[in-house]
């Protein structure tokens, strides 16, 4: 135990609790964008003595910044975090890690070298720019299921990352992920009665849930602007947010980017 929270075998804290009352809003900070940058320029050498951004400083300010995990998602194709930018935010900084990836063979030997605290499966289609959509878990349970095994097996916390629908979250809970994170990019991206309507599929899905006894975060177009809105769904316990934390620190840096935001998750009740 560190300080009353259950502890990872890397000595990182599990910052969770199926049945806590505690009223603060985690934040997850995703730098993979970071990397989207760096491999613009340095695609074909990552690991040089000159490329940059760096992934690990982005890290080290999020820290900074008071990010309570960091989230980075090795795609596939690598198309921007590396594997060793993860093994290095895994040696390097002392936040829980939580890594995006598809549910492939092949990424499952990646995590299992890696032990991050959490893995959030997602969907991967060559062609999309970022993740779209959530993951089908109910399509995909004879393949998801023994996948949940083997990662909770080697001491990672599993998150199968949906769309508000009763019966991916019911998959979920039937796949043995103890979590969801909901997608909220149609919520983002919409606006007045559809932004309304999207927000009641969040809640609902977030109380089955919470009735099913899943841990319940959320991410996907998140904002300062939208936060208070989401406040409207039950149950939350932590938001995986990236793209506008590091728009935003192209004008004020990552570190006040990330206090940003807390501040702002602060000043609601949620």
């Amino acid at each position: 135990m560190l300080g009353g929270l259950p502890v990872s075998e890397s000595g990182s804290p599990f910052l969770f609790h199926f049945q806590s009352n505690r009223k603060t809003m985690l934040l997850g900070v995703n730098i993979d964008h970071v990397a989207t940058l760096r491999q613009a320029r340095y695609a074909g050498m990552p690991e040089a003595h000159n490329a940059e951004p760096s992934v690990l400083e982005a890290a080290r300010a999020a820290l900074a910044g008071g990010a309570d995990s960091i989230t980075l998602h090795v795609r596939e194709d690598r198309r921007h975090m590396q594997d060793a930018d993860a093994f290095a935010v895994r040696r390097e900084i002392n936040l829980p890690l939580n890594l995006e990836m598809g549910a492939t063979e092949a990424m499952l030997e990646v995590a299992l070298a890696l032990k991050p605290d959490y893995v959030c499966l997602v969907p991967e289609r060559r062609q999309e720019v970022t993740t779209e959509g959530g993951l089908d878990v109910a399509g995909n349970m004879d393949k998801l299921r023994p996948l949940v095994a083997a990662l909770m097996k080697n001491g990672s916390q599993v998150s199968m990352f949906i769309d508000p629908e009763e019966e991916q979250v019911r998959a979920s809970a039937e796949a043995g992920a103890p979590m969801i994170e909901l997608h909220t990019g149609r919520f983002a991206n919409s606006l007045g009665e559809e932004r309304a309507a999207e927000t009641a599929r969040l809640a609902a899905a977030a109380q089955l849930a919470h009735e099913l006894g899943l841990e319940v975060h959320a991410g996907h177009g998140i904002q300062v602007a939208n936060l208070a809105e989401l406040t409207a769904v039950p149950h939350l316990t932590e938001l995986n947010i990236g793209h506008t934390l590091i728009s935003r620190s192209v004008f004020i840096g990552l570190e006040a980017a990330v206090r940003e935001m807390k501040e702002a998750i602060s000043a609601l009740k949620w």
